[in-house]
C-alpha cells in the first residue's frame, strides 16, 4: 500500500464508512439497516462500543476494519473480535487489507488483549487465506449458542 495510513475512525469519516458497511452487507446478501446516527453512537465517544480503523490514502478511505470486545472472565483474559474488513474493490490486491490486520493486532495488543478472532462465511475460501496467512489459526466450531431479542 502506497503512501496510506490507518487511522481511528472520526466523524467525517462515517458517511463514507456507511457506504462500505452497505456494501459489505450487500456482498453477503444483507440488507444494512444501520444509520449515521447508529455509527456515531457505536464507533466515537470516550467509550466507543466498536473500535473503528479506517485505511486512508490522500482523501479517499480505502476500507475499514470494526473490532468489538470479547472476554474470558473466569480465565482474566480480555481478546477482540474483527467484527467486520472491507476494502473498496478499487483498492483490493494492493495491501490494505492486510495493513488493517496488522492495525487490528497492535491496536488489540494495546489495548491489554490477548487475542483476535475473526470469522468468515464457509465459502469464502480467498478470505480464509488471507486470514492464514496473517497467522491466524482455525478454530472448531463454538458448541451451541442463544440469544434472546427484545
Amino acid at each position: 500500500m502506497t503512501e496510506s495510513s490507518i487511522r481511528p475512525v472520526e466523524s467525517e469519516d462515517l458517511p463514507l464508512v456507511l457506504d462500505m458497511v452497505q456494501g459489505l452487507a450487500a456482498h453477503h446478501g444483507d440488507a444494512a439497516q444501520v444509520t449515521l446516527s447508529d455509527l456515531a453512537r457505536d464507533c466515537l465517544g470516550t467509550e466507543p462500543w466498536l473500535r473503528v480503523l479506517v485505511a486512508q490514502e490522500g482523501r479517499a478511505l480505502l476500507g475499514y476494519t470494526a473490532l468489538c470486545p470479547l472476554a474470558q472472565l473466569q480465565f482474566g483474559v480480555r481478546g477482540m473480535d474483527m467484527h467486520h474488513l472491507f476494502v473498496q474493490p478499487k483498492a483490493r490486491g494492493a495491501g490494505v487489507g492486510r495493513a488493517l490486520i496488522a492495525a487490528s493486532l497492535a491496536l488489540t495488543k494495546s489495548l491489554g488483549c490477548r487475542y483476535l478472532t475473526v470469522g468468515t462465511h464457509p465459502g469464502n475460501k480467498a478470505a480464509a487465506a488471507i486470514y492464514q496467512a496473517a497467522g491466524f489459526e482455525s478454530l472448531a466450531p463454538p458448541g451451541p449458542r442463544f440469544r434472546m431479542k427484545f
